[in-house]
């Protein structure tokens, strides 16, 4: 008996289980009437092609901020593709987000030359003074906090990136004057 021909017995994994009650989830629940027009706008935009589902899914992040359960699900359902598919693609890339994100967003460099000039504390001044760990975002949604391994500006070290400005040789005592400039 080759392999190909023996029964599996074993139980599909937890994120297998996971995937398939979110498929359920999706099929069962009818996502809001907004999300769904925007998203059937989206696509129909992209001619409903399939092959445009990341170009998809990064205008209704940038329209919302962030990937709802919902979206997905009508993303999926209206480019005709399985649900974890979708996931898949929205959890492989990081610039992609499931959670809502904060009006900005913070980056901090931990390549090498940024850790080694102190990034790592900058990163542990931050959680402190902001009360949140990476990948979280601030109860008042005003700040979300992540990390990055590079953004190519390594003789800047250490550096943050605040939504689209790169600050330089960051010092974590100097931290609370920079924050109060993105009010």
């Amino acid at each position: 008996m080759t392999t190909a021909e023996i029964p599996s017995t074993a139980a599909p994994c937890a994120a297998d289980q996971a995937c398939a009650a979110e498929q359920d989830c999706a099929a069962e629940q009818d996502c809001t009437g907004e999300t769904r027009d925007r998203v059937r706008a989206l696509v129909a935009a992209h001619g409903g092609r399939a092959s445009e589902l990341i170009q998809i899914l990064h205008e209704e992040q940038d329209n919302t901020g962030w990937l709802s359960h919902d979206a997905l699900a009508a993303i999926a359902e209206e480019l005709k593709l399985p649900y974890s598919q979708v996931r898949g693609v929205v959890t492989f890339y990081s610039l992609f987000t499931t959670a809502p994100r904060g009006r900005h967003v913070i980056s901090v460099c931990l390549g090498t030359a940024c850790y080694v000039r102190g990034g790592r504390a900058v990163l542990d001044k931050l959680n402190e003074t902001l009360g949140i760990q990476e990948h979280e975002t601030t109860p008042d949604r005003r700040f979300s906090l992540g990390v990055v391994r590079c953004v190519g500006a390594c003789g800047l070290a250490p550096v943050v990136t605040l939504d689209d400005d790169v600050l330089k040789r960051v010092n974590p005592n100097k931290l609370d004057e920079l924050l109060v400039r993105y009010e």
